[in-house]
């Protein structure tokens, strides 16, 4: 906090206290307070260390985020209980996405049994108002409220842009969770526009914010309903509630990494290298690592089959891209000699366009290389091969098929506008 100076609180909630910084009017300063409650507030505890504890799940939840390309709030952190974040204009409507049905799904829609499985994941929005408890709205009361928040008018496009983000942020850490064998029941989330207008995920983001069954058994579940269910609050009734609390917490640390899986980059010929490097940059920008390799199935067989043992004896999940046109030997002579996924990708010239497409996919009965044109449909392929078993490359291929579908959106609405 050395380069910040503290403002005025600009909100305060139940839980945290938001400060503005004198010294940069576009940040302000979340700090969490050691308190819990429910029940909008009719419950509430004092919970010394629950601050500590919110705010580093809140910083390794954002970071994981950010990771993937989410855009969001956070910044960075500013002690143990508090993180700079983009100042933003809050828009109040909870954003809650649902895998299984309970809790308050389950009085709304009497019938529906507890566990029901909603596939794609359930979306619903509440209107931010204890005094009437967070009535739930359609997406026709929000667009009717008339937001004007920095500078942004909240809007159909709007809308549409927060309910697909709020789904795609729950898939993501609901696929993180499952490297602990934990199941994400359900999360609620909040939007802000920051002083650019451009609208980000907000707020904090803590085991006050979900539903988190290890094993997917309610009985073991770590999340605040444990709190919520308590009829006799007890000084060990909320120590046995912040032990859950700082266990997602810890459970963070395996969630927000993962190893960075290797896709290996094998040409024909150097003079291919423009090709392959242009794939490698897709690559990396998936999360993969890229390692590019010189050979010839035609001219040195052997020593192609002797760089394939490498990696079939590395021990690494490995994905190869066969770079080679004219008469391509290189792809399925890989696939033939491996169980590694093998994907063409032929740099393709004026002078050859029809032999090199043609030689990548008319191959021998028995081989399984598939062929793609383009370098970052190349990368994008392996990528998607490695996101089965790699969770935080299956979060940046998430991220960007939301980018290509707000992206699309944007462009709609400046062409309306002419």
């Amino acid at each position: 906090m050395a380069n910040y100076k503290l403002g005025k609180v600009i909100n305060e909630g139940k839980t945290k206290k938001v400060y503005e910084l004198l010294n940069d009017p576009t940040l302000c300063l979340l700090e969490s307070k050691d308190r819990i409650t429910a029940g909008d507030g009719v419950k509430s505890h004092a919970l010394e260390g629950k601050a500590t504890i919110s705010t580093s799940t809140t910083i390794k939840v954002f970071g994981l985020l950010n990771q993937a390309g989410i855009k969001t709030a956070y910044v960075k952190s500013a002690g143990p209980k508090s993180f700079i974040a983009k100042k933003c204009d809050m828009i109040p409507i909870e954003w809650v996405t649902r895998r299984q049905a309970t809790g308050s799904f389950l009085k709304r829609h009497p019938g529906v049994p507890e566990g029901y499985r909603f596939n794609p994941p359930l979306q619903e929005t509440f209107f931010k108002d204890d005094a009437n408890h967070d009535p739930q709205w359609s997406d026709e009361q929000i667009i009717s409220a008339d937001f004007q928040l920095g500078g942004r008018k909240i809007m159909k496009d709007e809308v549409d842009i927060m309910k697909r983000t709020t789904v795609v942020i729950f898939e993501i850490l609901e696929r993180a969770w499952t490297v602990r064998n934990s199941s994400l029941i359900d999360m609620k989330i909040e939007f802000g526009v920051d002083s650019d207008g451009e609208i980000l995920l907000a707020d904090i983001i803590d085991s006050d914010s979900w539903r988190l069954w290890p094993s997917g058994d309610k009985k073991q579940m770590k999340d605040k309903q444990v709190y919520r269910d308590l009829s006799n609050v007890t000084q060990q009734s909320l120590e046995t509630v912040k032990c859950n609390f700082k266990w997602v917490e810890e459970q963070l640390d395996y969630v927000i990494e993962a190893p960075t899986p290797l896709v290996v980059i094998l040409m024909g010929s150097p003079s291919d290298e423009g090709h392959c490097r242009e794939i490698a940059k897709h690559a990396t920008a998936l999360g993969l690592k890229p390692q590019l390799r010189v050979c010839s199935a035609h001219k040195g067989t052997e020593e192609t089959l002797n760089i394939l043992a490498e990696y079939e004896g590395s021990g690494e999940n490995v994905v190869l891209i066969a770079v080679a046109g004219r008469s391509n030997g290189l792809g399925p002579v890989l696939s033939g000699n491996t169980v590694l996924p093998v994907i063409n990708c032929p740099p393709l010239k004026s002078d050859n366009i029809e032999r090199s497409v043609w030689s990548s996919l008319d191959v021998p009965s028995g081989l399984g290389c598939t062929t793609v044109i383009h370098p970052e449909a190349a990368a994008l392929a392996a990528a998607q091969i490695h996101a089965m078993q790699n969770h935080l490359v299956w979060a940046r291929l998430r991220a960007k098929q939301l980018s290509n579908f707000i992206n699309l959106k944007r462009a709609d609405v400046e062409l309306r506008k002419l």
